[in-house]
């Protein structure tokens, strides 16, 4: 069922790629007043869930003013019956990096962490460290744009294994890097681009050494509480809650359940994801925070060039890849976000700077190549909408 790495690795930058094609359709509206819009995006939405071939779908919008619309379609649990609500919350995947960037350039903006310092001053002394490819020469700036020719530890067999025999497990930091312990890189640090968890987990590291506090508690102290997301929650345990019913799929790539919630438990411990995602959230939430930190209120505005200094990045043309934010080219004009992924999880976020919108989706599957309409379209179809409405 579980082919190669570098079978499993293919897969996922394919749909990271399959998403990237759908940053360009246009659809026309003129609404008149936001609960004239709300009707015509919930309508669009309806449309675009049929599509889908999702289980369900969540949207948030965060209008201009600011302004808050959160969407729905569909079932958040099939078996049951259960529609999906607004209250819904789904894994986010790796758009938890982009909190970890906010709260790293937090520590810039505070002069405690330099982005070009090699990550040996900070994780130098460890007794593993020595072991982990290219230590000499990385830098955090690397690990922020993947560029630091760590590969990724959750696509390795013995991890797999691992972490379906101990669902119960709470796996260290430590624990995860060992995976890749005197392995050798792909490449020499900043010579070439390759997406991976395992940069994420090592910059984690890093935000405890300097902080002393753990991550999650300077996350939340520094980011949910003071821009009001108390809808986004740590997966940190087996029982998330809120978190509805995912679908990864008969055959997947954690070999879990099609249906990854039983009895209330996900089926592996969703804690391992750490500093690589690690968060689940409404989905209005999660637009709320793509304007928040695309409009720089998450940390020093002066430093928002420094997260938009992106990488030539292979998820799709003429896009880059900056301090923890994906950089892509649009009908829209740019946008700023994030794509993630959890088994039976599916998310996609943007902000487009030319409009002062940011539109999150969330679909309840991970079984992607068997969607009928990606994440990423359904986003550009609602933000189009909205933006052909502002004419």
């Amino acid at each position: 069922m579980i082919g190669s790495i570098a079978l499993r690795r293919a897969r996922f930058l394919s749909w990271f790629s399959l998403t990237a094609m759908f940053w360009g359709v246009i659809s026309p509206l003129v609404a008149q007043d936001t609960t004239q819009l709300r009707e015509a995006l919930q309508a669009r939405l309806d449309s675009l869930y049929e599509e889908s071939g999702a289980p369900g779908v969540s949207a948030g919008i965060a209008l201009p003013d600011g302004t808050l619309l959160g969407l729905v379609a569909g079932y958040a649990d099939t078996v049951l019956g259960l529609p999906m609500q607004h209250s819904s919350r789904l894994m986010q995947g790796s758009v938890g990096k982009t909190y970890v960037s906010a709260v790293a350039l937090q520590l810039v903006s505070e002069g405690i962490l330099d982005l070009d310092a090699r990550v040996s001053e900070f994780l130098g002394d460890r007794s593993w460290y020595h072991r982990l490819p290219n230590h000499e020469a990385i830098t955090v700036r690397h690990l922020m744009t993947h560029t630091s020719g760590i590969i990724r530890y959750e696509f390795d067999d013995r991890f797999i294994s691992d972490l379906v025999a101990q669902p119960d497990k709470f796996w260290e930091p430590e624990e995860l890097v060992a995976y890749l312990f005197d392995t050798e890189a792909p490449f020499a640090p900043g010579e070439g681009w390759d997406y991976s968890d395992t940069n994420y987990i090592v910059l984690g590291m890093i935000i405890e050494s300097l902080t002393g506090n753990s991550y999650y508690d300077e996350m939340s102290r520094r980011l949910l509480v003071p821009l009001g997301l108390e809808n986004t929650v740590p997966t940190n345990t087996r029982r998330v809650p809120g978190l509805i019913q995912g679908y990864a799929g008969m055959e997947n790539p954690f070999r879990v359940p099609d249906a990854v919630i039983v009895d209330g438990e996900f089926a592996i411990n969703p804690q391992f994801e750490w500093t690589g995602g690690g968060l689940a959230s409404t989905t209005e939430d999660l637009a709320r925070w793509a304007k928040a930190l695309y409009e720089g209120r998450a940390f020093d505005n002066s430093l928002l060039p420094l997260l938009l200094d992106g990488v030539p990045a292979r998820l799709g043309p003429n896009t880059q890849y900056g301090l923890g934010v994906i950089i892509r080219s649009t009908r829209l004009g740019a946008s700023w976000g994030h794509s993630g992924f959890f088994p039976g999880y599916l998310t996609e976020m943007a902000y487009f700077p030319d409009h002062e919108i940011a539109v999150a989706v969330q679909v309840n599957t991970s079984d992607f190549q068997n969607l009928g309409m990606p994440a990423g379209r359904i986003l550009m179809e609602l933000a189009s909408y909205i933006a052909n409405a502002e004419r």
